[in-house]
């Protein structure tokens, strides 16, 4: 168990670190460093160090093992960057993710896409995780066409030209302000 913990440790400090870098290119500095700190939280980080794997998440090991996970409940219910924190079944029609936890929400993807995948890591890999995963949770559908549309730039353009402040001002807008300025 403690070297699970050591290895979690690292695991979530990396993360965390990636997160901060691409938030502070996307002008949201303060977001990366509020980051995931639920995630030391004695709830979330015993039980992702007890299922730690290491090359997935230990919440969905956990999922799988269990069949739920408390710390993912208790993850997404306080961390906005998750479209799972905007789910409001008795909602019609869910609200918009605002700019600065939709731009999170992509630093945290990319960054997790990064790390459990390594060197091998590409941009398509980030794409295709959200359309298989992220595309599913009943959220904003111009939050899902905003995310979408960045991780697409990041496969045809690169992290230059798209992890920037003015091009994800200028894309959320686009996307997800354009009827409502109308």
């Amino acid at each position: 168990m403690i070297r699970n913990i050591c290895k979690h440790l690292w695991l979530v400090m990396r993360h965390k670190h990636a997160v901060f870098v691409h938030c502070f290119k996307c002008g949201i500095p303060l977001r990366g460093i509020l980051h995931d700190l639920s995630k030391f939280s004695p709830v979330e980080f015993f039980e992702s160090a007890k299922y730690f794997h290491g090359g997935r998440s230990p919440l969905a090991v956990c999922r799988e093992e269990r069949g739920l996970s408390l710390a993912w409940l208790h993850h997404k219910g306080r961390n906005r960057h998750h479209l799972e924190y905007w789910v409001d079944e008795d909602c019609k029609i869910p609200p918009l993710v605002p700019y600065k936890f939709a731009v999170e929400c992509v630093c945290d993807k990319l960054a997790a896409t990064k790390i459990y995948r390594g060197k091998s890591y590409t941009p398509e890999m980030a794409l295709a995780h959200f359309r298989r995963y992220g595309n599913k949770v009943h959220t904003n559908e111009r939050s899902l066409a905003f995310i979408d549309k960045v991780f697409s730039d990041l496969c045809e353009l690169g992290e230059k030209e798209v992890l920037n402040k003015k091009y994800m001002k200028r894309t959320y807008r686009e996307i997800c302000l354009s009827d409502k300025e109308n």
